[in-house]
C-alpha cells in the first residue's frame, strides 16, 4: 500500500520548479507517537517515512504509511490502533505538506530552528499547522528534528468511553529524519 501512496509525493513535488541539486530527500529517519493518558502509556514508531525538501523554494512534502508503526503494548493494541482508530484500510498514509517560514541556508554548515506551515492529513482530516523543528546541515547532509502535538478531535479520532482513561487525546509526535541531496 505504501508504494501506492508515492504518487501524491511525487504530485506534489513537482510543483517545485528547481534543479535536482536543491531538493533533499529523507534516507533513513523515523516517527514516533506516545500516548501517556492516565491509565496506560503507549509508544510506536514508523521508519516508512519518505519526504522531499527543496531548498530554493523552501517547500516539503513528507509521508508515512499509518499501518507501519510498530510498537504498542500488545498485539491487540496494534489492532485496534489500526482497525479503530486510524482505520488504516482508507486512511493509508498521513501527510504533511507545505513550506518552511524560516530561513535556511543549505549551503552553510549549522543548526537552523525553523517552522513548517502547512497541511497536517491524519485519518483523512486536513488541519493547517505550524510545526517547529530543527534543521542541522553537516557537509551536504541534512537532519530534521520535530516534536509537536496533535489532538485526536482535530483529525475525527474518537475515542470510546470505556478506553478513555488509557488513549490519550492529545498525542506527542517525534519525528528524526536524515536527508541527502536527490540523485
Amino acid at each position: 500500500r505504501f508504494q501506492l501512496v508515492m504518487p501524491i509525493l511525487v504530485m506534489v513535488m513537482t510543483t517545485i520548479a528547481s534543479t535536482a541539486q536543491s531538493r533533499y530527500e529523507v534516507s533513513s529517519g523515523n516517527i514516533d507517537f506516545t500516548s501517556n493518558a492516565a491509565l496506560e502509556l503507549i509508544n510506536a514508531t514508523s521508519e516508512k517515512v519518505k519526504g522531499l525538501v527543496d531548498s530554493k523554494s523552501m517547500q516539503f512534502a513528507f509521508i508515512v504509511s499509518n499501518g507501519s508503526f510498530k510498537g504498542f503494548n500488545s498485539d491487540l493494541q496494534r489492532q485496534h490502533f489500526n482497525e479503530k482508530y486510524m482505520e488504516t484500510d482508507k486512511f493509508y498514509e498521513s501527510t504533511f505538506t507545505g513550506v518552511l517560514i524560516d530561513s535556511v541556508n543549505f549551503n552553510v554548515n549549522g543548526v537552523y530552528k525553523v517552522r513548517a506551515k502547512g497541511t497536517l492529513v491524519i485519518h483523512g482530516k486536513k488541519q493547517p499547522r505550524t510545526i517547529p523543528g530543527t534543521i542541522t546541515i553537516n557537509n551536504n547532509q541534512v537532519t530534521l528534528e520535530s516534536e509537536f502535538r496533535v489532538l485526536l478531535t482535530d483529525h475525527d479520532i474518537e475515542i470510546p468511553k470505556v478506553v478513555n482513561q488509557k488513549i490519550a487525546t492529545e498525542i506527542t509526535i517525534k519525528l528524526k529524519f536524515q536527508m541527502q541531496p536527490k540523485k
